[in-house]
């Protein structure tokens, strides 16, 4: 299996699925970058995004497992109650460490694993959300040369997570909602 050379990574809270539904939909056929997606989500309920999304979409979406090789054209959601690593030889890995800002998943982690190992080529969304969850993560994406992109608390249903990022991150992007899924239906 071919390995994805370029990651985009969404994380969002309260409030984010409804975009993340409307970016997926956007999505070209097909598109050379792997999706990785960090919602809270509670472990104690079950919930079936992945399968849902794949019949919905009629493309792989899938919860990464240890050693998953990160290809391209498949759309990845971190697993609940598991925190979502990139590995240096591009496969993920999933861990019961703390939680980070409330958070397991935390998009902190995904970001930052990513960032280290994909540097300008990794590209970051951090979207709706109540927590802090993302901000460290986007400065770490910019850090290693990627492009981290926030959506615009006027657009988010909960604008506590964009507005801190923004505020910690005064360098990022702010995207509204439709600049965000255009970025994703042009996605090659």
């Amino acid at each position: 299996m071919n390995k994805a050379k370029d990651i985009v990574l969404i994380g969002g809270s309260a409030g984010s699925y409804t975009l993340i539904v409307q970016i997926l939909e956007a999505l070209p056929q097909r598109f050379d970058a792997a999706i990785a997606i960090v919602i809270h989500r509670n472990p104690r309920f079950t919930t079936k995004i992945e399968e849902t999304l794949s019949i919905k979409l009629r493309r792989s979406v899938i919860q990464p497992r240890d050693k998953t090789a990160i290809a391209p054209n498949i759309i990845y959601f971190a697993g609940p109650g598991y925190h979502l690593l990139v590995e240096p030889d591009w496969t993920f890995s999933v861990d019961v460490s703390e939680r980070i800002h409330f958070s397991r998943p935390s998009i902190d982690v995904l970001f930052d694993t990513a960032a280290e190992v994909y540097q300008d080529r990794c590209t970051a969304f951090l979207l709706s959300g109540a927590n802090q969850d993302g901000a460290d993560g986007i400065r770490r994406v910019r850090e290693m040369g990627g492009k981290a992109i926030i959506q615009s608390p006027d657009d988010a249903l909960i604008a506590t997570m964009p507005t801190y990022a923004i505020q910690a991150n005064a360098e990022s992007d702010v995207y509204d909602d439709q600049q965000i899924i255009s970025f994703f239906r042009k996605l090659t």
